[in-house]
Formats: structure tokens, sequence, C-alpha cells
């Protein structure tokens, strides 16, 4: 819902849109930020972190970090500083070791530390460890502190959805599966365990006479071969079918379905998001128009686009900080900008849709030809929409008109 199409992420000057473009392309920035909203959404929130590593690729990295592998500090809301740590190759149940990143304006504070499952123990030096070596050569003289060039703090958080329910005033997110939806997502489960339980309950079992089962000899029991053809003369009264009774349940799959959809759009509800996001009520007993099902997505949309302003904020401080360690890092000419974010539409209208509304506006004569064409084509620029609108002129016999609603002068 947010990136599967990438957002627009523009700045005012080129040199730095140039260079832009090339950090999120060779970065795979939309990889990334997909991978990060799922976190986001699942996890209450995701850092954006701000990072190099000159051994790997000669230039700044844009990465994400759980919020669980996160201790951040704030400041009247916002974040002053933030540490990361990770477990590392090599660890044990008996001895752990981890790499302790801290996050503050100005500098990256590293640290190795050797320590059991609960006990961030002893500090050790970097290059004790080979995941963490080559930072000891990014170090200054005291040993644990990278400096970054910028001012800026090199790291970001993005909200999933505010307020937090239960640390009321805390700028953390909360987490689409925030209560009630845990109670919901249980009441599935066992929907589907019930489901399950009838389709092992309805296996066909066949209940048969002591006279029809044949000894395993001594202490082995007997057993009933469902695939013989022929029996050994039984000594019994003849009954119906043969004395062989079946035994097969019923599976109330109708029953479990109706359960378990109901449930499912009640979690999504609750999440903030429309039912046929999740892909129900897809197929409606009777057909409805574009209205009503916009109305029904209104759900989904609203969400989408309070995550949308979460991201905004987040993604611009970021990839700001990314800018400027371009330049202070890796010596860019590029000036370092904040970038503005800018979301695509959640729906795109269907072409049926663009073209009733283009000709109603046409019929009330209420907006130009250029102005139809940019409906039809916002992601043309001004020079294709002028081309574009004297040729549907020139063919229309029209050409020689000046179209008055158009402010470009057109070709003769």
């Amino acid at each position: 819902m947010l990136f599967a199409d990438m957002p627009a992420v523009v700045v005012e000057d080129a040199r730095t849109q140039a260079r832009l473009d090339t950090l999120l392309a060779e970065g795979h920035a939309q990889q990334m930020l997909l991978s990060a909203a799922e976190q986001c959404a699942a996890l209450s929130g995701v850092y954006l972190r701000a990072t190099w590593d000159r051994d790997l690729i000669g230039r700044p990295m844009l990465t994400a970090v759980q919020p669980d592998n996160a201790l951040p500090d704030w400041r009247f809301g916002m974040l002053a500083a933030v540490t990361f740590w990770r477990e590392l190759s090599g660890s044990s149940t008996q001895v752990v070791f981890r790499h302790i990143e801290r996050h503050e304006p100005g500098r990256i504070v590293h640290g190795l530390y050797q320590g059991s499952g609960d006990n961030i123990g002893r500090r050790i030096p970097l290059a004790e460890h080979p995941d963490t070596a080559a930072l000891a050569g990014s170090i200054d003289r005291d040993g644990e502190t990278t400096p970054t060039g910028i001012r800026r703090l090199t790291a970001a958080y993005v909200p999933n959805m505010t307020p937090n329910r239960l640390h009321r005033g805390s700028p953390m997110g909360r987490s689409d599966y925030a209560a009630p939806i845990y109670d919901q997502l249980d009441a599935i489960d066992e929907t589907w365990t019930s489901w399950m339980r009838d389709i092992r309950l309805a296996r066909a079992r066949l209940i048969v006479p002591d006279s029809y089962l044949r000894s395993n000899g001594p202490g082995r029991g007997a057993t009933f071969d469902e695939d013989a053809e022929v029996y050994a003369q039984l000594n019994m009264p003849p009954l119906e079918n043969g004395g062989i009774t079946l035994s097969q349940f019923d599976i109330r799959v109708e029953e479990h379905q109706r359960t378990a959809e109901a449930l499912t759009r009640q979690a999504a509800q609750s999440a903030g998001y429309a039912a046929r996001s999740f892909g129900l009520d897809q197929n409606g007993a009777a057909a409805r128009t574009a209205t009503e099902v916009d109305s029904e997505d209104d759900k989904s949309t609203i969400t989408r686009r309070k995550k949308a302003g979460h991201w905004k904020q987040g993604l611009a401080d970021a990839l700001f900080a990314v800018l400027e360690l371009d330049v202070a890092q890796f010596g860019s000419t590029a000036p370092a900008e904040r970038p503005r974010v800018q979301f695509p539409d959640g729906v795109a209208d269907s072409p049926m849709d663009v073209a009733t509304t283009l000709d109603l506006l046409n019929r009330a004569q209420a907006v130009s030809t250029a102005t139809r064409v940019k409906i039809l084509h916002p992601e043309w620029d001004d020079t294709e929409v002028k081309a574009e609108a004297a040729a549907i002129l020139r063919e229309t016999g029209m050409g020689t008109v000046p179209d008055p609603g158009d402010t470009y002068p057109l070709a003769a």
C-alpha cells in the first residue's frame, strides 16, 4: 500500500536531484523500503539508518533497523540519539558477542562486548571479532568513535501509527496487531483448528465384526485387510452390508469458512483496513457502483494516508543525512538539501472512469484541451502536454482557433 510504487523524492537543485536518484537506484531503495514498511507495520515502527562502508561500496547507504534492536533517547518527542545492537557470529548459549552502535549528532560510537544471554558483559577491542574488525580502522584516537562530519543525527524513527495505546505520551508507534486484534487472531486460530479437526474426523473408517479380523499370531493382535478381495468362509449370521459399517462424518466447510471470514474482516477493520484489502467481499451477489467500492475502501485509504504522513518525515530526515554524508565522507559536489517525499495516489482510476470524467468536462466546456490532456497524462511535463493539445486541436479542425483555457501558445 505504501511502496508498491516508489514515492517521488525531489529536491530543488538539479545536481542534487541527479545524485539523489543515483543513490536511490544503486542502493535498491524501493526493495529496502518495502521490507522496512512491513517490519514497521508488525513491530510498531522502524529506524532508518544512514551509514557507509568504504570497503563495500563507495557511497553512503540507507538501511533499516528493527525497533527491538534499538534503545532510543527521546527529547521533547524527538529522537536525540539511538543505540543499535546486534548479536554477532560465533555466539553460543554460554558466550554472546554483541556489537553496540550508538548514533549521536556528529558521531557514531562503536563497542564490542563479550557477555552471556542476559548480561552484556565486558568490553573488548573491536579487532577481536571479524565482524567488527573493519571498524577499527575508521575510529579516532579514543578507540571508539567514528566522526560523521555532519551535525545531523544519522538515524531517524518512523512510527507505524500513533498514539501508542499502552504508553500514553510516548513517541513510539503502535503495531497493526495491537489490541483487540490479539484476541481476534486467536479466535481465527481456533476456527482453523476446529476445521482441521473436522477433516481428521471425517476420514472414512470401517467398523467390522471380530470374525473379520485376521490374527497376526499370539500376542501380536489382529488386523483387517481392507484391500482383500476374497475372505475365508466366516461362521456368522448374514447381516446387512456383510456386517461392515462405514463411519464417515461430515465436514462443516461452510460454517467454518463464514466464521473465519467474519473474524478476518473484523480483525482487518480493527487494524484500520477495509475487508477488500484482504481479498474479502470481492464477489458480491449484486454489482456495486464505483462510488460504493470507493466508500468501502475509504478505511484503507485513510490508514494509508496516516502512515504516509509518518514516512514522509522520517524518510526525508534519513535521506537528508545520506546526502550530507555523501558530501562529508565522499566529496560529492552536489549540495545537500532536505528532499520532499511525495506518495502517489493509493488507488488509480480506471481508464473508463477517466474517459467518462473527461467527456463530461468537455461537454460542460469547463476545462481546456491542455487541462484534459494533463488529467489523462499527469506524468507528462508542460512541453509534452502542449504538443499533444496542439495535435488534438489540429485533428479536430480547431487548430486555427486558440484554446481560451490553454496557457501555452499553440503551434501553427
